[in-house]
């Protein structure tokens, strides 16, 4: 008889998962939906929010959802390999990058020590996770720029920087122009190219 995922979680896997009760190991595992990755219950992990964990019977049913091994409890005796491991990851800061992520949180949500983090996806990606970061943060600002007239102190918070300076200096640093020039610029060349056509 196929097992099928539980979406409820009972109270007793709870209680189980919030006290990384080994005996429970061989049950049952947990996956979290807002990192992908699934543990098993002993797994020394910050506690997820109840709303986000689904429960599966075999750690085969967790991977044919979609969710990846936890690096740090290794439900599947295995080692994540690096690069899955930082594509997770990426995908973690994609979707929190308007929140604070300071590395220690980043390893926390991701299942590994921040050292250990930050040497693996350096040694991917060829950049600190920091640099990604702001990297997704200075797109979806350029986006923003492009696409809607909100002020640059608005823009700066929704992606997740508070400090207005810093992050005019940062856009600046990543793009050559503050985004106030940049804004200008991209209107600037829109009418010019919108004269070309028309002048053909």
């Amino acid at each position: 008889m196929l097992c099928l995922e539980v979406t409820l979680v009972t109270e007793e896997q709870w209680q189980a998962i919030l006290q990384n009760d080994a005996g429970f190991d061989d049950h049952f595992f947990y996956a979290v939906r807002t990192t992908g990755i699934y543990c098993r219950p002993s797994c020394k992990s910050k506690a997820p929010n109840k709303e986000n964990v689904r429960i599966y019977s075999t750690k085969d049913q967790a991977s044919s959802a979609g969710f990846r091994p936890c690096k740090r409890c290794k439900p599947t005796g295995e080692r994540l390999p690096d690069s899955e491991w930082v594509s997770v990851i990426t995908q973690y800061i994609d979707n929190h990058y308007a929140e604070p992520i300071p590395l220690d949180v980043l390893a926390e949500a991701c299942h590994g020590s921040p050292y250990h983090l930050q040497r693996t996806f350096k040694k991917v990606l060829g950049i600190a996770p920091v640099e990604y970061v702001q990297q997704v943060r200075i797109m979806k600002a350029k986006e923003q720029l492009i696409h809607t007239d909100r002020a640059i102190a608005n823009i700066a918070m929704s992606v997740g920087m508070s400090n207005v300076p810093y992050f005019i200096t940062l856009y600046k640093k990543k793009t050559a122009h503050t985004p106030s020039e940049f804004r200008l610029l991209y209107k600037h060349n829109l009418e010019v190219l919108h004269d070309a056509k028309v002048n053909k």
